[in-house]
């Protein structure tokens, strides 16, 4: 059996999928694991904000590589790939089929394809988070788009953790950071990779009631127990979407509505950048995310690779 990874936009059922793929190998005989690779759900106690399974929710299936950071803990995707591949190897060493699923496109990537990072420079990295600090993240990204415009929009104008380490890589290697990721990636071993799509206009209406859901849920209740642990100090955490934006509302320098629509808006973002990054990859199969047939075709997909 190939490693099985499930991939798409935020919002359009990628949990629910694995799952249902999950059920289906174990009817047939199979033992079945998952392995989350959603970087914000690395993160103990970031369950709301980040839509993440309960327990009780996970239909028995054993799944790992959740609720593994302190929310004052920086995600690193390197040290995720060395532990994830730990995990796989692990699952299928007993015998047991491995199901990948998460949309942060660089963590799938660097664990289902032959992927290298480059090494790290630590007094460059001190020089370009001093600048950060000092100057905010807009001429970081103004410099990043003069000599990586591919690289700037797919990371965008905040994320100043990523703009950092893309300038570190193209000064430290002298070429663009595109330049690190594989063109024509090489698989790390057997691979069936499904894709959920979803029309932008049917997906913008679920990704915005979400966050108007996660906060009837009780995100600003989250946020505040997360507070005392941390968070305020964590350099990814802190910054993750929907969190940076209830930590706002706590302090008091935005409103509810300015929090959900400020949120709304970079998940809408994010997700195009989620679709641009896994379209890139060959041989991944596209499913409809409403399509009654997904789960047959998912499986059809997992059949051709075996």
């Amino acid at each position: 059996m190939p490693l099985i990874a499930v991939v798409g936009a935020t919002g359009t059922g990628k949990s629910a999928l694995a799952l249902d793929i999950a059920e289906q190998l174990i009817g047939d005989g199979r033992s079945v694991e998952i392995v989350n690779a959603d970087a914000s759900q690395l993160y103990r106690g970031m369950d709301i904000g980040t839509a993440k399974l309960a327990p009780g929710e996970r239909r028995g299936i054993r799944h790992h590589l959740f609720d593994v950071l302190e929310v004052t803990e920086e995600a690193s995707v390197a040290r995720y790939q060395t532990e994830a591949r730990a995990v796989i190897t692990g699952i299928r060493e007993r015998g047991a089929v491995p199901i990948l699923v998460g949309g942060s496109g660089l963590y799938v990537s660097a664990v289902v394809y032959d992927f290298r990072f480059p090494g790290t420079d630590a007094a460059l990295r001190a020089r370009l988070e001093a600048e950060l600090s000092e100057r905010g993240p807009g001429l970081l990204h103004q410099r990043l788009k003069a000599l990586d415009a591919n690289a700037a929009e797919r990371i965008g104008s905040q994320n100043g953790r990523r703009l950092v380490r893309a300038l570190e890589i193209i000064e430290i290697t002298g070429e663009p950071h595109a330049a690190s990721l594989p063109d024509e990636p090489v698989e790390w071993m057997p691979l069936a990779m499904v894709g959920l799509t979803l029309d932008r206009a049917d997906l913008v209406p679920r990704l915005d009631a979400r966050v108007q859901q996660m906060w009837a849920d009780g995100m600003l209740a989250e946020v505040e127990t997360l507070i005392p642990l941390g968070i305020e100090r964590g350099v990814t955490a802190s910054r993750a979407i929907g969190y940076a934006q209830a930590l706002a509302q706590l302090r008091g320098e935005i409103d509810e509505a300015e929090a959900i629509d400020q949120t709304q808006a970079l998940t809408r973002r994010y997700a195009r950048r989620q679709v641009s990054w896994f379209k890139r990859y060959p041989n991944t199969t596209w499913i409809g995310a409403t399509d009654a047939a997904r789960v047959a075709s998912a499986m059809r997909a997992v059949g051709d690779r075996r």
